[in-house]
């Protein structure tokens, strides 16, 4: 989730609960309509923010208050994304409680630029923001050409994995010989997997967490997954779905798979116990993985580049139209995403820039990781976010699917034949998305 991403569920879950309910009460129908106010050249500005964007954890908010000393801002910050969101559907239906800046999480970012446009200020001719990513822009941009926000991080996809678990099943371990083992095919990443789960010596490790992360990783390296460019959804015909479906089916059938669901009871605990030997992995992800596996496990962990590009996660600021201070407020969005600040933001909490300028900036490429061994991780995902096709199209449901997706692989991790858990997923996806 930036996402930490849909992701961003790096809190504890006490935490999460009360981040998220410190949102619903900030939003309540007490509120103004934003919170917002300017009065004797003081201005204050509100954020709705959730999981660890970055901005306030970064210091980047009390600099713009030092660089801007009559600007007060105001930031909430919620842990759980989806609770976080509902509140923001509710408050934008009622037109009250809403902040002047509002995080918006990539999967949502469709549904938003469909059926909540007018709610939205619009950046198609702000000044300064023309050095995103090509794909980033476009998945908060309306039918009309509205842009209804602007880029934070990006989710470029890569493969981490431990280097003493290869070592063990007779695998090079350096970084840009593991890449090679699976360049430009994830076929390759599950033989490897069949290669590791043959050769390894020693108590039980699995080859990857889950296969849904495997799935992801692939439906994402194409422009279209769930829905085409006319917004009609294609889930249940489109060949990528399919082929990712078969790949990763393919994978739990093997048993390469610690049946672990990416930030789920069970992968934390998988983390620092050592069982499994890869994940794929967005740059949010490295700061659970380096938290969860624990000191113990430093420098046993490292970086390759992923088969194909692809893109999982990333957030939007965007601005709501009734702010008082909405031109203020499109001011602070423009500065805290641009360039500089992504590169801040990368440098210290590593959310990678959606800014094809930030990723060109070489303090951005010279960020290594000192718990994953020193890989180059500015280098590998800045590559990576290139490789991702121009177009990524979205819709109106795409996290409800991904997720619906995700269950019907661990259907299959369990045991259900694949055809089976395939037309169980496609019943509940319609069902979901009406």
């Amino acid at each position: 989730m930036s996402s930490l991403g849909s992701m961003r569920a790096k809190t504890v879950a006490a935490a999460a609960t009360a981040a998220a309910l410190l949102l619903v009460v900030g939003c309540s129908s007490n509120d103004s309509t934003t919170g917002g106010s300017k009065k004797d050249g003081k201005v204050v500005i509100t954020m709705g923010m959730y999981g660890v964007m970055g901005f306030k954890e970064s210091g980047l908010l009390e600099q713009y208050e030092k660089e801007h000393p009559d600007v007060t801002i105001k930031a909430e910050i919620a842990g759980d994304e989806q609770t976080y969101y509902t509140a923001l559907q509710t408050h934008l239906a009622a037109g009250d409680g809403l902040k002047d800046i509002q995080g918006i999480e990539i999967g949502r970012a469709r549904e938003i630029a469909e059926t909540r446009a007018d709610k939205f200020a619009d950046f198609s001719k702000a000044a300064g923001t023309d050095h995103f990513l090509p794909w980033k822009q476009s998945q908060i941009t309306t039918e009309d050409g509205k842009v209804l926000g602007l880029g934070t991080d990006s989710g470029a996809m890569a493969v981490c994995y431990r280097k003493d678990y290869f070592e063990k099943a007779g695998l090079p371990t350096d970084r840009d010989k593991v890449s090679q083992l699976w360049a430009g095919d994830w076929k390759k990443y599950v033989d490897v997997g069949r290669t590791f789960k043959k050769n390894f010596q020693g108590d039980r490790v699995a080859y990857m967490d889950s296969v849904s992360g495997l799935f992801n990783a692939m439906v994402y390296g194409y422009p279209e997954q769930y829905y085409d460019e006319q917004g009609k959804l294609i889930y249940d015909k489109n060949p990528a779905v399919k082929e990712a479906w078969n790949l990763s089916a393919d994978a739990a059938d093997a048993g390469l798979s610690a049946k672990l669901r990416q930030f789920q009871p069970g992968w934390d605990p998988g983390l620092a116990n050592g069982t499994f030997a890869t994940a794929v992995c967005p740059p949010w992800m490295l700061s659970h993985i380096s938290e969860k596996a624990g000191e113990q496990n430093k420098g046993k962990w490292d970086v390759a580049q992923a088969p194909k590009g692809a893109n999982w996660g990333g957030s939007f600021l965007g601005v709501v139209n009734a702010s008082p201070v909405k031109k203020e407020a499109q001011d602070l969005v423009a500065w805290l995403t641009a360039p500089e600040q992504q590169a801040t933001i990368f440098k210290k909490l590593g959310n990678l820039p959606s800014s094809k300028e930030a990723l060109d900036r070489e303090d951005v490429k010279n960020v290594t990781s000192d718990y994953f061994s020193d890989a180059p991780i500015g280098q590998i995902f800045g590559a990576a976010a290139k490789e991702i096709p121009d177009k990524q199209i979205l819709g109106r449901k795409d996290g409800a699917i991904k997720d619906t997706f995700t269950r019907g692989l661990v259907l299959v991790e369990q045991g259900t034949a694949r055809d089976k858990a395939w037309n169980t997923t496609v019943e509940r996806i319609g069902k979901a998305v009406g």
